[in-house]
């Protein structure tokens, strides 16, 4: 497997096809339904400026673990084409987008990526983790966590998802 290390540039992205599998290092920004809206309604510069080449795996972060949660809830979703404006270029999670976001992902050069949901491995492979804002939203809040290996697949990239192929 191809391992890849944050921050990812758009020639990582351009290589990217649908049902490659990876293995993700680095730092990865973790939010889901309650704080993705709010980074992307956000005027602080500080906090979208760190966005260009991140990853955002839609999870929350407790002691109990880590672990991806749906996609295709509408206020993930409707924030993955923002985000990626901001220059996020992976954004992870579980399910199926739709076919609209994976034309507009393609449009800014990102992708988007499953996990599987093996709960232990991503906590043995969770180096540290911070928040970073939000945090009166306790283990919904914006975080930064640092990854080791963690196993991922490309789900839809170039205008293509991984769900359509057959």
């Amino acid at each position: 497997m191809k391992v890849i290390r944050s921050p990812i540039i758009d020639e990582d992205i351009d290589k990217m096809q649908i049902g490659d599998m990876l293995l993700l290092s680095g730092y990865v920004f973790c939010g889901r339904d309650a704080v993705l809206p709010q980074i992307v309604q956000s005027d602080d510069s500080d906090l979208t400026g760190m966005l260009s080449g991140s990853v955002i795996f839609h999870t929350a972060v407790s002691k109990a673990g880590l672990g991806p949660t749906s996609s295709n809830k509408l206020e993930i979703e409707s924030s993955m084409i923002p985000l990626s404006q901001m220059g996020v270029k992976i954004h992870l999670g579980k399910g199926r987008i739709s076919d609209d976001t994976i034309k507009q992902l393609d449009i800014y050069n990102s992708v988007f990526a499953i996990i599987p949901p093996v709960t232990a491995l991503l906590v043995e492979n969770t180096l540290s983790s911070e928040v970073i804002a939000y945090k009166e939203l306790g283990m919904e809040a914006f975080y930064r966590i640092e990854v080791k290996e963690y196993p991922i697949i490309i789900a839809a990239a170039h205008g293509r998802s991984i769900y359509d192929e057959h």
